[in-house]
């Protein structure tokens, strides 16, 4: 059987409630984002917020018209409810997601307004014909049978006075539904996590620079959150309501300034971490080129010594060629002595045959 109250918007955030003792300090109600959820009660025509950390609701307010969401940051809103005596914050991971929950709470704040008043003329026609049926008692007190009819037929201001009696069988489902949607959330966060580890780690690898960076993030981290504690701190201060309002425009504009200066050292991390990779490619590409410059000197000696090596063998090729033709020479002349010798010979024998 299906549940009568559905989820009919979801989001993340960090869940605090006001301090019960001093009422002015926040107090965390869940150690990491958690999903907050608007709920709708079709057979009761009511709305809610409900939020679970595991199986423990740490959010069950009843939307009524007197209610009022309060920005009281970039990323921060808080409501107050009387029938829990207390006050709600919650913390968005961006200006967006709060801008979306407040507009939803006003358009859920303005239905169960125009609810109430539907619930109420409906309770007035009732209550008329009972009068009626009286015959004239006017001194016959009005029964709660008479004014609200059967338990469908009940005005949401009755039926949420008797909420703490049905609670459990209506939030059943829905916070079953929640915790799943919560799991998926808390494996998501774990990887984002462990991503946000893995940067840490690159970071810790920075210049001295970038740990002052760092250092200075977190001294502002920790000043927007104290300036965020202290606007909610003057908020809840009714008594002088106009310093208030004044002292929270300057703690918005600190907090403003201080946000803006995060963004600006962020983008100065990411330079640094820019140049330091930079600077690494550039160390890569002198070191890749020192070795093959002591490659190249290597190489150069070992031609040098083959040039000498080939210097040498010519200067033994050349002396062998200057014997050789020395050698050459010397037979030419000694074939020239002997060509001589027997031309003389012939010219010899050419005589002695014409004188015989």
């Amino acid at each position: 059987m299906l549940t009568r109250e559905q989820p009919i918007f979801s989001t993340r955030a960090h869940v605090f409630q006001i301090d019960p003792n001093t009422k002015k300090n926040w107090v965390p109600t869940s150690k990491h984002a958690v999903t907050v959820s608007y709920f709708y009660d079709s057979t009761r025509n009511v709305y809610r917020i409900i939020s679970l950390d595991g199986s423990k609701a740490i959010i069950n307010s009843t939307i009524t018209p007197n209610m009022t969401f309060t920005k009281t940051s970039q990323k921060f809103g808080q409501w107050a409810d009387s029938r829990a005596n207390t006050v709600y914050g919650l913390g968005f991971s961006s200006e967006h997601h709060l801008s979306k929950f407040a507009e939803k709470f006003q358009e859920f704040k303005e239905a169960a307004r125009l609810a109430k008043e539907k619930s109420q003329e409906k309770m007035e026609l009732t209550s008329t014909p009972s009068q009626e049926s009286a015959g004239g008692d006017l001194q016959s007190p009005l029964t709660p049978e008479s004014i609200n009819g059967t338990d469908d037929e009940r005005t949401p201001d009755v039926t949420q006075n008797s909420e703490p009696r049905a609670e459990p069988t209506q939030n059943a489902l829905p916070f079953s539904h929640s915790s799943a949607i919560s799991k998926h959330w808390e494996a998501e966060l774990a990887t984002l996590k462990g991503n946000n580890a893995k940067l840490t780690a690159a970071l810790l690898e920075s210049t001295a620079n970038v740990k002052q960076w760092k250092q200075q993030l977190a001294a502002y981290q920790e000043e927007a959150e104290r300036l965020h504690k202290r606007v909610t701190e003057l908020e809840c201060v009714s008594s002088q309501a106009n310093a208030v309002h004044t002292h929270k425009a300057e703690l918005n504009q600190t907090v403003q300034e201080l946000e803006e200066t995060l963004k600006v050292k962020e983008e100065e991390i990411e330079r640094l971490k820019q140049e330091i990779d930079n600077a690494r490619e550039l160390q890569e590409q002198r070191d890749s080129l020192t070795q093959k410059l002591q490659e190249v000197e290597i190489r150069n000696k070992d031609l040098e010594g083959q040039l000498s090596d080939l210097e040498q063998r010519l200067e033994r090729s050349q002396n062998e060629q200057e014997a050789f033709r020395s050698n050459l020479k010397t037979l030419l002349e000694i074939l020239d002595g002997k060509i001589f010798e027997l031309t003389e010979l012939r010219d010899n024998l050419a005589k002695l045959l014409e004188c015989s």
